[in-house]
């Protein structure tokens, strides 16, 4: 089934719940503290239930309120919705009766992580927990049946659920499942559940409604981390060496000490100092008036220059670690009629999260409390445990709304640490920190820089023969996962994203001599998971390379990829897809040029076309997009149309706009104005087409079409003015969106 949604624009556009007595389909909820008042809409607490537990999923309420709980975090992409959809799918109630609410990471460490992964990132909010929330829907089912069976003293496969209802078909007896909550939280949870054949699925599938608050979001009163309030609670602003590397020498804070609303001046580690005020403009200026005296080590000698100069040598280096290999690629070089060959850069990048990062702790001798915009609740957990000092028993965090993530908040939780080692040093009182957006610039977990080198040997048939793709640049994992790194032998198996042998990111084209190598080449600035991570760099660099090699051979440009393509049927049909929305066989209207990418990341495949002019050699304007996506199965169709949407205003960005460059050893990039996205003006209509290739597979959604938009555009770049643009971004080649 296919499914086309048409976005013009970008859209830039929870309730709290006493649980009355019902059925529990959870934990033991005295185990977990209330906080309603703190956490305000958009962060459930939750209270003790009479009824006991039977399992992980759902509350029934008696009027038929379902509560479903998510493990997951929102940071607007969508995630609490498709959940709650696939749970209420199987689990047959009435959507407009549905809420949520979200468990307790502390809660999950005591009971053995009965919810599974409360990890947030790689676009597996869906597809790597769609299996077990389904069951859990589905086993809340078969129970409120069978209690409802058990009332009326028949067999339960002579009861059916709909709509919250249970009826019984041969008498046509109803109940609700408000009505026989109580009795079903007293049977024990089914073990074999079988799930729903997906041509029966009603809810899944379908465009409703969001279920998170969007007025609130809509009128502001969407409570954000940045927004949480405590009595007696203090604000903290922080400062870090500006050096990755660095520490603090010396620090003079007696005039900010003075100043109003201060309460104190603290040493965070080795690296930062914070200022503790009533407001977080108190703590801010006083800041200003820190006179810290930096240690900033050898990395002060380190510059963007230095680091092109490490990377282009790996371009030709012995070093490298081969990702995907076939054939052999140096006696078809060899033996090449003709070579053609084209070196690419891809910058650092920040998140740039609209929300700095923040959070807010709460330390005492005998428990620390911490409320964290987070990705992963469990990773913030064990910060909180970690920096407290005492045992994961007297911690606990409590998830709260994202003011964006994009990777920035998963497997980094700095900001965590520092909130809980301030908060130690001003015990019993709510701190809560806020980074500036200074701070938040520069203290980055930054997309990787990367270089690549691409090479291709053409025969005299003019037939590409094989291609030698060499990766020079930053491991993530040898800086966050170096286990992982270790157990390969050296070799980052995340580098080769879309340009795997196979699997989730495998490359979608068979050339008969193929070796992608990395050149792994290390820097002191961090690197982190950025929004698509490493397929973004990956398809501008192939896909190009892609539009170099057809017209290096006289192909078109979309024949030459299909061509390619034989063993990946499901990648031919979203190329094809764009192409055909595009209507790439068609003349484009006068001063209109195309251009197409495709790419297979996280489990999903992808492919964009878009159309676009070009005034006075630089001015571009993107007239319109044509984005497919093929992720298996779609929970909600609307929400990926927004997701792409959204995921083509992250890489166009990316592409004209954004870069992280280094002075000094420090970031150069302070705010927005030089780390600056694209306006809503500069946004062009983006026609989604969602196709649902079935099958077994559940892909992403949020991080894979980013990747595709920048080639597209800088394929129909060069046909409309015959420079190809290997360096990003494009505002460093004077070319500017209009």
């Amino acid at each position: 089934m296919t499914t086309t949604t048409n976005t013009s624009r970008r859209h830039f556009i929870v309730g709290s719940s006493a649980i009355a007595t019902g059925l529990a389909i959870g934990f033991d909820l005295s185990l977990i503290s209330s906080a309603n008042a703190a956490m305000g809409t958009g962060t459930t607490a939750m209270t003790p239930l009479a009824s006991p537990e039977i399992g992980v999923w759902v509350v029934v309420k008696p009027n038929d309120d379902v509560i479903v709980r998510i493990v997951r975090s929102e940071s607007g992409q969508g995630t609490i919705t498709g959940l709650a959809q696939m749970v209420a799918e199987e689990l047959e109630c009435d959507w407009k009766k549905v809420s949520y609410e979200y468990p307790s990471p502390s809660e999950n460490l005591l009971r053995n992580q009965v919810w599974g992964s409360y990890s947030t990132v790689a676009s597996r909010g869906i597809r790597t927990s769609e299996q077990y929330v389904r069951k859990g829907g589905a086993a809340a089912r078969m129970m409120l049946v069978q209690a409802a069976a058990n009332q009326w003293n028949v067999p339960s496969t002579e009861c059916v659920a709909k709509n919250s209802v249970i009826t019984h078909t041969p008498s046509g007896r109803k109940t609700t499942f408000g009505k026989v909550s109580v009795a079903a939280s007293k049977l024990e949870v089914p073990k074999d559940v079988p799930l729903k054949d997906p041509k029966d699925w009603q809810i899944i599938g379908k465009s409703v409604i969001r279920i998170d608050g969007l007025s609130d979001k809509v009128t502001g009163k969407q409570i954000y981390a940045i927004d949480l309030k405590f009595p007696g609670m203090l604000v903290a602003t922080i400062k870090e060496s500006p050096v990755f590397g660095g520490k603090v020498k010396s620090y003079d804070a007696a005039k900010a000490q003075s100043m109003k609303g201060v309460k104190k001046v603290v040493q965070v580690g080795d690296t930062a100092v914070a200022v503790v005020a009533d407001t977080f403009w108190q703590a801010k200026m006083a800041m200003e008036q820190v006179n810290i005296t930096w240690d900033s080590g050898a990395n002060v000698n380190v510059s963007s220059a230095s680091i092109k100069k490490m990377l282009q040598e790996g371009l030709t280096a012995n070093d490298a670690f081969i990702g995907n290999s076939n054939g052999d690629i140096k006696a078809a070089l060899a033996s090449a009629s003709k070579t053609i060959e084209a070196t690419y850069f891809y910058p650092f990048l920040n998140h740039a999260t609209l929300e700095p990062q923040t959070a807010t702790a709460k330390w005492t001798p005998d428990a620390c409390d911490a409320w964290v915009p987070t990705q992963d609740g469990e990773a913030s957990l064990a910060a909180v445990i970690a920096a407290s000092g005492l045992p994961a028993e007297k911690c606990n965090v409590y998830k709260v709304n994202l003011g964006g993530g994009f990777g920035r908040r998963g497997a980094f939780q700095d900001f965590t640490t520092q909130a809980v080692n301030i908060a130690k040093q001003m015990p019993g009182t709510h701190i809560k920190l806020i980074w500036t957006r200074e701070e938040d610039m520069t203290q980055g977990r930054y997309h990787p820089v990367m270089m690549c080198k691409l090479t291709a040997a053409i025969d005299s048939n003019k037939k590409v023969t094989g291609i030698n793709m060499r990766l020079s640049g930053q491991s993530i994992l040898a800086a966050v996962r170096p286990a992982i790194v270790a157990s390969n032998k050296g070799k980052d198996p995340l580098v080769y994203q879309g340009l795997e042998d196979s699997g989730e990111h495998g490359f979608t084209y068979n050339f008969p001599n193929l070796t992608v190598d990395h050149a792994m080449r290390n820097t002191h600035i961090p690197p982190g998971f950025w929004r698509g991570v490493n397929v973004n760099q990956n398809a501008v660099f192939i896909e190009s390379f892609m539009d170099e090699m057809a017209e290096a051979i006289g192909v078109d440009a979309v024949e030459f990829r299909r061509q390619h393509m034989g063993k990946h049927p499901r990648a031919i049909a979203v190329l094809n897809a764009v192409a055909d929305g595009i209507g790439w066989t068609k003349p484009a209207a006068p001063g209109v040029f195309r251009g197409v990418a495709q790419m297979r990341s996280f489990g999903s495949y992808v492919a964009a076309a878009c159309e676009l002019s070009v005034k006075n050699g630089n001015e571009v304007k993107i007239h319109r997009f044509v984005a497919a996506t093929d992720p298996g199965y779609v929970v909600n169709p609307a929400q990926v149309a927004r997701q792409v949407s959204g995921s083509f205003v992250y890489g166009l960005s990316a592409l004209f706009e954004e870069e992280i460059t280094i002075d000094k050893g420090a970031v150069v990039q302070k705010n927005f104005d030089t780390f600056g996205s694209i306006r809503l003006y500069q946004m062009p209509p983006v026609e989604t087409i969602v196709i649902q290739g079935g099958g077994k597979e559940w892909g992403g959604v949020g991080e894979p079409t980013i990747a595709v938009a920048a080639p597209a555009v800088l394929n129909a770049f060069y046909r409309a003015t015959g420079q190809r643009l290997r360096t990003v971004p494009l505002k460093n080649s004077g070319i500017k969106l209009v």
